[in-house]
């Protein structure tokens, strides 16, 4: 019997989003000159690291409804979202024993953790549906710690929170996250389902 191969839904509008938290419109602002200067994905996410890092090192602090839990579900809040949808900046919050499926990301992205410890558990991207995914491994991120989630070529991962309180990840990614239509996984078939994450109000 033939697999059949959901399609992607449109994706939805960008609404654009700026940050009155310096740190956060100053990332910005440097991310967008990297992007400008149409670097490739390894260069780029390399860049963005360092400058996610150094805001990380320096501390700022986000508004208290910028990182509060949910208690159905995780969550993103947008900080940055460019006006042509070309990157976003989202604060990505989970609370005690909450975490993703299995998703792709369908865009490079570069994540730090501002609070709380992360646990991600990595696996191959798929070269084609319907097949079980490999698992690849699993690390704990810490505050401060940062890393490059996802290029286009190698981005399926699970998150969840992996200490006693919620955790507050500061997410880079290179288009509007909260529209951009995406994958989730069921890793012991590869069945693909389409969803969008919606930022949260």
């Amino acid at each position: 019997m033939t697999q059949q191969i959901q399609q992607p839904p449109a994706q939805e509008p960008v609404v654009p989003v700026t940050s009155d938290v310096p740190a956060v419109a100053a990332l910005a602002h440097a991310v967008e000159g990297l992007i400008a200067q149409g670097l490739d994905e390894q260069a780029l996410t390399s860049a963005v690291r360092a400058e996610l890092e150094a805001a990380l090192a320096a501390g700022f602090e986000l508004p208290a409804e910028q990182v509060r839990p949910d208690p159905e579900r995780y969550v993103m809040y947008p900080l940055h979202v460019a006006a042509d949808g070309g990157f976003s900046i989202a604060s990505a919050v989970w609370d005690v024993g909450q975490g993703t499926p299995v998703h792709g990301h369908e865009t490079w992205g570069v994540v730090g953790i501002y609070s709380g410890v992360e646990v991600e558990t990595r696996f191959e991207k798929p070269a084609r549906p319907g097949v079980p995914l490999v698992l690849e491994g699993t690390d704990e991120w810490g505050a401060g710690q940062v890393t490059v989630c996802c290029t286009t070529d190698d981005d399926v991962h699970q998150v969840r929170c992996g200490g006693d309180q919620p955790v507050v990840g500061i997410h880079v990614y290179g288009a509007d996250i909260g529209t951009l239509p995406r994958r989730s996984y069921d890793p012991a078939t590869g069945g693909v389902h389409w969803f969008t994450s919606r930022w949260a109000g």
